[in-house]
């Protein structure tokens, strides 16, 4: 690491010198990642290709045409394929030093000009082994920035890409800041991750930066126009200028350039509403004024500021003239820690006794994120690492993931730190001594440094009491066998075989029953009695060896002339979903009754007699429900248990084919919300499924039927089930499975109103779709008009089902109807999106859960969070969809700001104010192409089934539209 810091601090001395001309701040470091030149941009400052010093990772050039700056034309981006699931930047700082640190992130045409594979990469950025936020990209020609304030702990930072799939990075940029301006009191547990700086009363839409601003804070304009972003702007706000300075105590408040224009509300009042990225939750935030208006003494300015739910902010009187005190001065109010939503309104009032409304100049909020303080390991695997550069990967050995040559705990299955336990760097080529760090790793188990060059003494590797397998073979060590071998507790193996050891192998080391290999070494010998205590061990190991061989034969044998009793040959099946399942064995196509008894009695799946179900449900006499597949009886087993039995009744191939493809799934899958499958029954021809028995019947039947309620809150809840449900068929499972028929009717619900996801007759492993299928199926109102068109299934055709179901959470109406949604849709995706990107979010809800209603929701703002989610799910291009990982987040957010909203009304005994205005109409509820693709679908032939098949290309009308 030394000699990576030495090089890099090198190149910050040639930056810093060629750039002496534009008198660029010293420490600044601004890399062109993915670029080889260094250059000077038209701000002045001196850009640094990152060819130089990061190895890994892909260049490609991108183009957008609508962005001409030189640093945007190249990204550094990391393959899906990549060895290495992250990938840090390690920055050089001082120590007890603030420095701004930003990142950027352009897609372009990243897809076409690399093995991008089409699809935007969701990923996470890391400080160190903090979390810093999720990098989503919903436009390719957009720039996404993250900024934060961080105060350097040790001499380098490093900034991480961490993701399962695809990551790439733009830019990255340093910046110090002197002074202490962003001091906090909790700087050593938190840093300040931006949500918002803005400059009002802005002349154009073009940010302040660098020269304006010496420390290259960007202030974005508020003319910028974008979604949620400074909407219900108060009628009577004007822009006010000047040229005269504006005094600041500070070298770190905001420029002359911002402080010379502001926003003064007119007619009394200055009203806004924003996203805040990162929020709900505790931050830093401050607003900037100055009296930059001439007006006479009897006039006076003074106000209120104003934020629904927070009354405390309200008490405080802003005069300032007098704080300032005095015109074309600096006052700064605002907040070391304050709690603020996601959604944030808020507004700025004349008192009673002002003659002027009121002024706002800038603001800045940042979130303040945790810092995790990351293995303890840390420090001594830095310097580890430092020895051998190909081993160098940067950032925490184990946060949040371990490096590629490292073992750690598991920090999410407790709250303690990771430890590293294993290293292995066999075959590296690594010369040099064994490092000594490896004995100050006190969890460290196993240690694999064989098949390389390294020379000297096996150091004292005692400290590391933990050891269990040493592999140190053919290297080049000298010196003694380390007599603290024998007295490591927990050692199985020890491998030291072809290097150059000498003198004599310590006794306690032979009297250990452990696997031990020291050959090839000429000059290490033992004692006769040490000769002889070795060769009665290796004698038993080896008899021990033959007899294991013989059973597990004998075992064989015996189950291969089993099988070839009791199976018949196997046919082709192109569509038998277990044919393909790179996790369990293969299933056998049905061939006759006792065949298919006996191939899924090998499963984890329980067999049911015909005899015992025919009692349990009393001849299938209680009917409680029906789908496409078969009916459902309820039925009660002799021990008490409640059970749900599936009948088919479709006894045609592609209903066995469903049957197998349930029996086979659901034997192997298992999750808290997946509905418990208990087993099946094959008797007689006939193919029946047992579940669990869930009292409380189907979402759908408690969405849509007659006097039934659910609360928002029991909603948001639903929700989460049942996208956790969904969130492991996707993540926890390889190759991941996709549902292909979620929709309210798949979704039960239990004696506690906990939802579970059912049916997977429809279900498909990921991998078997990676060619287009001549079979679409799903259920119409929920099937996605992507998959319906190209015939491409993929995880993102679920996405698009559950934003459906979560747009019937909030509304409570069903996906398609000719009634609900007025005469221009007949649909709820594009009838929901209209209303959405109109700001019109009261069109949407549920009357029953209005902020009026008995279980209606607390906070709106927990509505608008559903319904972005929503809205992204249901988007026309599937690569724009979320993953579910980050919609089970943006619900738990929007149950935390229900919960911590009910709290507050709870202690208050006060109601909670909001009242959202029309946001800025992205799209103008002009209908996109899927939107008429389930119009169309809409007027196909139905014959009252829950679900569809079909091909892309059989509209019943397709002159419409």
């Amino acid at each position: 690491m030394a000699s990576c810091c030495c090089c890099f601090l090198l190149v910050a001395l040639v930056v810093f010198f060629s750039g002496a001309a534009v008198a660029q701040m010293p420490g600044f470091v601004s890399l062109d990642c993915g670029g080889s030149a260094n250059y000077t941009d038209e701000l002045g400052l001196v850009w640094t290709g990152d060819a130089g010093w990061f190895p890994s990772g892909e260049t490609a050039t991108i183009a957008v045409p609508s962005e001409r700056r030189t640093q945007y034309s190249t990204v550094r981006y990391f393959p899906a394929a990549s060895s290495s699931s992250k990938h840090c930047y390690t920055l050089p700082v001082r120590e007890r030093t603030r420095y701004l640190v930003r990142a950027t992130f352009l897609y372009g045409n990243l897809d076409r000009s690399s093995s991008g594979g089409g699809v935007f990469p969701e990923f996470d950025l890391y400080l160190g082994p903090t979390r810093w936020s999720t990098i989503v990209i919903y436009d390719e020609s957009k720039v996404v920035t993250r900024e934060a304030v961080v105060l350097a702990t040790a001499r380098d930072l490093s900034v991480c890409l961490a993701s399962a799939s695809a990551s790439f990075i733009s830019t990255l940029e340093l910046r110090p800041l002197n002074g202490s301006l962003y001091y906090t009191d909790y700087e050593a547990s938190a840093f300040l991750a931006l949500a918002a700086r803005i400059n009002f009363g802005a002349p154009s839409a073009d940010p302040v930066r660098y020269p304006d601003d010496p420390y290259d804070r960007i202030w974005e304009s508020d003319l910028l126009r974008r979604p949620n972003y400074l909407v219900d702007v108060a009628p009577g706000t004007t822009n006010v200028s000047t040229d005269r300075p504006v005094a600041a105590a500070a070298s770190e408040r905001p420029p002359q350039k911002v402080m010379r224009t502001a926003v003064v509300g007119t007619l009394g009042e200055l009203t806004y509403r924003l996203d805040l990225p990162g929020f709900p939750g505790a931050g830093w935030a401050f607003s900037y004024l100055a009296e930059i208006e001439d007006f006479v003494v009897p006039e006076t300015r003074k106000f209120k500021l104003f934020i629904p739910g927070l009354p405390e902010v309200s008490k405080p009187t802003v005069d300032v003239g007098e704080n300032a005190p005095g015109k074309y001065r600096l006052y700064e109010p605002g907040f070391f820690n304050i709690t603020l939503p996601f959604l944030l309104s808020f507004a700025f009032r004349k008192t009673n006794d002002s003659s002027k409304g009121p002024i706002l100049n800038a603001f800045e909020i940042y979130k303040y994120v945790h810092i995790d303080l990351g293995s303890p390991d840390a420090p001594v695997m830095a310097s580890l690492a430092s020895r051998y550069p190909s081993a160098m990967e940067g950032g925490d050995p184990c946060i949040p993931l371990p490096w590629s040559w490292v073992r750690c705990t598991s920090s999410a299955a407790s709250s303690a730190e990771p430890r590293v336990i294993s290293i292995n760097l066999s075959g590296k080529n690594l010369t040099g001594t064994v490092p000594p760090e490896l004995g100050a790793l006190p969890c460290l188990a196993e240690i694999a440094l064989a098949n390389n060059m390294l020379t000297g003494p096996i150091p004292d590797l005692s400290g590391s009491s933990n050891l269990s397998i040493i592999h140190l073979e053919n290297n080049q060590l000298t010196g003694n066998v380390p007599s603290y071998f024998g007295s490591l507790p927990k050692l199985s193996e020890l491998y030291l075989q072809n290097n150059k050891l000498s003198g004599s192998i310590p006794r306690a080391l032979l009297s250990r029953s452990i696997v031990f290999n020291y050959s090839g070494n000429m000059y290490l010998g033992m004692g006769k009695q040490e000769k002889k205590h070795v060769i009665i061990i290796i004698s038993a190991l080896l008899g021990a060896s033959l007899l294991l061989a013989a059973v597990l034969c004998c075992y064989m044998l015996t189950r291969k002339t089993v099988k070839k009793d009791s199976s018949s040959p196997q046919g082709p099946d192109d569509d038998d979903f277990t044919n393909k399942n790179k996790v369990v064995p293969a299933q056998k196509k049905l061939q006759n009754p006792s065949t298919q008894t006996h191939e899924i009695a090998t499963e984890t799946a329980h067999p049911y007699r015909l005899s015992d179900l025919e009692v349990a449900t009393n001849n299938f006499a209680s009917r409680i429900g029906s789908g496409g597949f078969g009916i459902v009886y309820y039925g009660k087993l002799s021990d008490g248990k409640e059970i749900a039995v599936k009948v088919p009744t479709n006894d045609s191939y592609q209903g066995k084919k469903q049957f197998t493809n349930e029996v086979s799934l659901l034997s192997r899958i298992h999750h808290r919300n997946l509905v418990t499958f208990l087993g099946y029954c094959h008797e007689d021809g006939r193919n029946i499924l047992v579940y669990e028995f869930m009292h409380n019947g189907t979402l759908k039947e408690h969405l849509h039927g007659r006097d039934k309620h659910i609360s928002w809150i029991k909603r948001l809840e639903i929700a989460e089930d049942a996208a956790k449900g969904i969130e492991y068929l996707h993540t926890g499972c390889t190759p991941s499975i996709i549902h292909r028929d979620i929709k309210t009717s798949n979704i039960l619900l239990d004696k506690q109103m906990r939802a579970k996801v059912s049916d997977f007759g429809l279900s498909k492993l990921a991998a078997e779709e990676s060619h287009a299928s001549t079979n679409v199926r799903g259920t119409l109102g929920y099937l996605d008009p992507q998959y319906y068109i190209s015939q491409q299934l993929t995880e993102k055709s679920d996405m698009y089902s559950f934003g459906i179901i979560l747009l019937e959470l909030i509304s409570g109406r069903p996906p398609i109807s000719t009634m609900s949604f007025g005469e221009h849709f007949r649909n709820i995706g594009p009838w929901a999106k209209f209303y959405y990107e109109s700001g019109d979010i009261e069109a949407i809800i549920d009357p029953s859960i209005s902020s009026t209603a008995g279980g209606g929701y607390q906070d709106v703002q927990s509505i608008w969070k559903i319904a972005e989610a929503a809205v992204r799910c249901i988007d026309a291009e599937p690569r724009k969809r979320p993953g579910m990982p980050e919609v089970v987040k943006e619900i738990q957010d929007a149950m935390a700001l229900e919960t911590a909203t009910w709290e507050e009304a709870a202690a208050s005994r006060c109601p909670l104010l909001f009242s959202p205005a029309a946001a800025s109409v992205r799209s103008g509820g002009t209908m996109r192409s899927h939107d008429m693709v389930m119009d169309n679908l809409l007027l196909m032939d139905d014959d009252d089934s829950t679900s569809f098949s079909g091909s892309a290309t059989k509209f019943k009308y397709p002159e419409l539209r």
